[in-house]
């Protein structure tokens, strides 16, 4: 069997970003751009007032205090109509264009109005006082973002204000949820004897939330080999597949073989962790211009599901959409208690934080919850995400730095 860490770089090695399509400015929130966004002009286009007052010319303004005729009012959104000359000042509002010769603005409450005159007696009038120079921010040409910046609230301003009504951006993914099981109903019915709800779907639509521009969730599966292929065909029309259930080594488990014969390409089977051992992992046949999916074969079992997503499918939902393939939820953890676990496997333990600060600072302190196996959900409900321990090793004792994978 694989490691973990050996699975996960044979998942990443086959996630590349979707191609990029066109997109309007008002839908590129959360998206990540797929070229350079440049500037159109100048950013302000003009020197710019940063306060109500009187724009001024510093050289008038050496010995105070100092009278000077007001000229004209230049309000917001208005072109100076004349220079300003010498012992002149104007009025003028925030965000207006100062007029030529000006330098400086002053504030109001910096002035004394005497008739059709103003009286400065406020030291240190200097080139450049309240005054915002034209290019300051960027100049006409100059990147405003660079390929792969994901779209936040404050970018999508600077975009608007560059006049970037069209984008060239990578498209979330499309993931299909593919629930298997004859044990399996609806989370909405009372199961009968042997029966349990379809929690898992549930589970995954949540962590896909986001992640995804769309989900589509098929009916429960059958375990039988006819029923499994006519619902895991329509699903492989999507950019990543999460078939749940029937990947272990059981008579039902017919998962694999089913894949196989809809011509998916099987990478791996099994790997070294805990919970999610038995997960399966292909890549459909291409479909037009778009990639082959990513098919995950999830065990059934809740905390694997979770972890399984966590640790393989996140990211690479993020690398589809354009994020870098480096990125790494797992963060490091102080051990708050001692811990143990089978060293042939790297472990997922659900935690949560210690929300007390340490005494000396650093990572975060996390201890593990009490659990009961990998069908133990209740467990991930009040953890803040899972302690990973490593293979190699059994016990960890308290104090000890270890990764932390957080469940956000």
């Amino acid at each position: 069997m694989l490691s973990m860490n050996e699975a996960l770089a044979r998942v990443l090695e086959r996630a590349k970003p979707l191609p990029a399509v066109d997109c309007d400015l008002h839908a590129a929130l959360g998206l990540a751009l797929a070229r350079d966004v440049v500037a159109d002009a100048d950013q302000p286009p003009f020197d710019k007032a940063l306060v109500d007052g009187f724009a001024v010319r510093s050289i008038d303004l050496v010995d105070l205090p100092s009278r000077l005729d007001l000229g004209e009012t230049i309000l917001a959104g208005q072109t100076p109509q004349r220079p300003l000359g010498a012992r002149q000042a104007a009025t003028i509002t925030t965000g207006a264009p100062l007029p030529p010769g000006a330098d400086a603005v002053v504030m109001h409450e910096r002035t004394k109005r005497i008739g059709d005159a103003i009286e400065i007696e406020e030291h240190e009038i200097h080139p450049g006082l309240n005054r915002l120079p034209r290019g300051k921010v960027y100049r006409a040409g100059d990147r405003l973002l660079a390929a792969g910046a994901r779209i936040n609230p404050a970018a999508l301003g600077v975009l608007a204000a560059a006049g970037a009504a069209s984008l060239r951006v990578f498209p979330r993914p499309r993931v299909a949820i593919v629930p298997t099981g004859d044990e399996l109903v609806d989370f909405r019915e009372v199961p009968g004897p042997g029966r349990i709800r379809n929690s898992n779907a549930i589970i995954l639509g949540g962590l896909v939330d986001g992640l995804s521009s769309e989900t589509w969730t098929s009916p429960i599966l059958g375990d039988d080999p006819q029923a499994l292929k006519d619902g895991l065909r329509p699903a492989l029309d999507f950019d990543v597949v999460l078939v749940m259930g029937g990947v272990s080594a059981g008579q039902k488990d017919l998962v694999p073989d089913t894949l196989q014969a809809l011509d998916v390409e099987p990478i791996f089977h099994k790997i070294r962790i805990k919970p999610g051992k038995p997960l399966w992992f292909g890549v459909g046949p291409s479909n037009g211009d778009r990639p082959g999916p990513l098919v995950f074969g999830l065990p059934g079992n809740p905390l694997s599901v979770l972890v399984n997503f966590l640790v393989f499918v996140r990211p690479v939902l993020r690398i589809l959409a354009g994020a870098s393939p480096n990125s790494d939820d797992r963060i490091e953890a102080r051990l708050a208690s001692r811990v143990s676990h089978r060293d042939t496997l790297t472990t997922h333990l659900p935690a949560r934080v210690l929300r007390e600060p340490s005494a000396s600072g650093g990572p975060l302190r996390v201890e593990p919850v009490a659990w009961s196996g990998s069908a133990d959900l209740l467990s991930a409900a009040i953890a803040d995400g899972f302690l990973i321990l490593p293979e190699g090793r059994e016990t960890y004792e308290a104090g000890e730095i270890v990764g932390f994978l957080p469940l956000r």
